[in-house]
């Protein structure tokens, strides 16, 4: 996700360090920059975000989609 750090501005709070959310609009980027904020400097990581594209409206049932390529992904990427 990018991390665009003017969304920072959605995410101040006047009783705790940061809300764990933004505004409606650049939902993603919000959750990416506040999970950003638990991980070391040192260490690559990535956030996806596939909640939207994961529910089957007509169905009332997730999908799964972008398991299987997450899946490929770690088995291709591990040792």
């Amino acid at each position: 996700m990018p991390m665009e750090e003017s969304y920072w501005e959605s995410m101040k709070s006047g009783v705790a360090d940061m809300v764990n959310t933004g505004g409606r609009q650049g939902g993603s980027i919000t959750a990416a920059l506040f999970l950003k904020q638990f991980v070391d400097g040192n260490v690559q990581w990535l956030h996806i975000d596939m909640a939207g594209p994961v529910w089957n409206e007509k169905k009332k049932t997730a999908t799964g989609f972008g398991v299987s390529t997450l899946v490929e992904w770690v088995l291709k990427n591990s040792s």
